[in-house]
């Protein structure tokens, strides 16, 4: 995972839609199997639930909150710290959008309204905007963060079981409710250590998952993007998040801030390679169903292959031809303590240029891996429903 200098390189894609879509009905079953877990969360709840644009903002009173300081900001947004006047001066987060078309205001908002009351989300207050300038700002519930760069080399082995588990939670919730963060990253994931409180924030990227439907490559932060982004097929699920999930793992277990470090996507994508092997991406570029091998041949069996992804011949030559090196090849005795065969399994399941092999969330859960977490919030929520 050494630093590869890798020039700009114009990346040319052809892709096609995905082949339920082209195929003849007697073809189209084949690829059933592959749609993600809550493929129909969306559309079995109609469209009210995901159609963002016909939503009515009903918007709060601004003189209800006062700005006390500024907590960061962002490509489209700057977050303050606050306090909600007419509620005894609790605690607020108020998120001022910068200039950014409507639409985009109201997926965010709709998303979070749909996602009000679901574990470890960040929770929607209200929307405010400015009477002069007419900028919204969303108010939210206000987390008392550190900044993971200070907080996660703190992290004992179990914080770290904890604080994924916790993250988990969320990302199952949001994907069983239809919905793609697309940018989970430490940045956005607060955490309140002394409360033991998680909570994942910023859904300004976040989009309603539609089968069949292309969704923009141009999403989730250059260190966790996943491979399908890095080579621009627009056909990918919940999956993504799964695998900023596992970056982020990664680089808490191995103590590598980030776990994949490229200076531009070419050699973000570079960099990947250079762990996970090159013989494993082309296949992954290539890969035909097992599902329909030695049932179809010649054009049919081309017709079949999953993906169908071709990149630039530069890109190709940059990426040059590389081996599959052991996740143990980065254990110190820094990170030792953190390293068992249970976290390297974990994070294998999740770091896949598949997307379609990675854990999902809910599966993820299910690892070994969290045993003694699950049991501690099973018995957790044992005693909050007897109280």
């Amino acid at each position: 995972m050494d630093a590869i200098e890798a020039p700009s390189v114009s990346r040319v894609r052809q892709m096609v839609a995905p082949p339920a879509l082209r195929a003849t009905n007697n073809l189209t079953i084949l690829y059933y199997p592959w749609l993600p877990q809550y493929a129909d969360a969306n559309t079995e709840r109609g469209a009210t639930w995901y159609d963002y644009d016909q939503l009515a903002i009903s918007w709060g009173n601004q003189e209800q909150y006062e700005i006390v300081n500024r907590l960061g900001r962002g490509k489209y947004s700057e977050v303050f710290g606050g306090i909600d006047v007419r509620h005894g001066n609790r605690k607020i987060c108020v998120k001022v959008l910068k200039p950014i078309k409507k639409k985009k205001v109201k997926r965010e908002l709709k998303i979070l309204m749909n996602l009000r009351g679901g574990p470890n989300c960040i929770e929607l207050l209200d929307v405010v905007r400015d009477a002069r300038s007419n900028t919204p700002a969303l108010i939210t519930e206000f987390v008392n963060n550190m900044d993971s760069k200070l907080l996660y080399p703190t992290f004992s082995d179990y914080d770290v079981r904890y604080y994924i588990y916790e993250l988990l939670k969320a990302l199952d919730y949001c994907h069983a409710h239809g919905i793609i963060h697309r940018d989970v990253k430490p940045l956005n994931i607060l955490i309140d250590h002394q409360q033991r409180k998680l909570r994942l924030v910023d859904f300004g990227l976040a989009e309603f998952y539609i089968k069949g439907v292309e969704l923009n490559v141009r999403v989730a932060s250059r260190y966790y993007k996943g491979p399908e982004l890095l080579v621009e097929f627009g056909y990918y699920d919940y999956s993504l998040d799964m695998w900023s999930v596992g970056c982020t793992f990664g680089s808490m277990i191995f103590r590598r801030d980030p776990l994949f470090h490229g200076h531009d996507n070419n050699d973000q994508l570079c960099k990947i390679t250079r762990v996970l092997g090159t013989t494993e991406f082309w296949a992954y570029l290539d890969a035909s169903s097992s599902s329909t091998e030695g049932m179809l041949t010649g054009d049919q069996l081309t017709f079949h292959q999953k993906y169908q992804i071709e990149i630039d011949a530069n890109l190709d030559a940059l990426i040059g031809t590389h081996s599959r090196k052991p996740w143990l090849k980065y254990l110190t005795s820094d990170n030792q303590r953190f390293i068992s065969n249970d976290a390297i399994d974990l994070l294998d399941k999740l770091v896949r240029y598949d997307h379609q092999e990675r854990l999902t969330a809910k599966e993820a859960m299910q690892h070994p891996y969290f045993a003694t977490v699950a049991q501690a919030d099973k018995e957790r929520q044992g005693e909050q429903q007897g109280e």
